[in-house]
């Protein structure tokens, strides 16, 4: 799968997925003015382009086009996973959401009409504790 940013100086890499997963988290919201609706690209993620990385946490990283700000991904820095935007898909076909996370953190004002398996927060941590 490959993508562009808005500019198009960004191009992403990744393997091809179909699962999107939503994260209802305040950070995502605050980063993104809504859930960050990302497809889970492994280790295997390439990019080339203006890219800046901001340290969102001591664990993970939040980056996105130094040119125009197109959000790109999420990636933990101890098992080098990406969490991709999944709005920079916009050719993907057959994408279909199977998860939320933080489900605990989301606001009353919106719901996802989606029957999806959840995870709270102390789940994801608990999951992820070991990366």
């Amino acid at each position: 799968m490959q993508a562009r940013c808005l500019c198009q100086a960004v191009l992403v890499t990744a393997p091809d997925t179909h699962e999107v997963h939503v994260c209802h988290c305040s950070m995502c919201r605050r980063w993104g003015e809504g859930p960050a609706f990302t497809l889970h690209g492994g280790t295997a993620v390439q990019t080339s382009g203006p890219i800046t990385r901001y340290a969102s946490s001591p664990w993970a990283e939040r980056t996105f086009c130094s040119s125009c700000g197109t959000h790109l991904f999420y990636r933990l820095l101890a098992s080098n996973e990406h969490f991709l935007s999944a709005g920079l898909f916009q050719d993907a076909q057959g994408l279909t959401l199977a998860q939320q996370i933080y489900i605990d953190e989301k606001p009353d004002y919106y719901a996802l009409a989606n029957d999806t398996p959840t995870l709270t927060g102390a789940e994801v941590q608990a999951l992820y504790s070991d990366s």
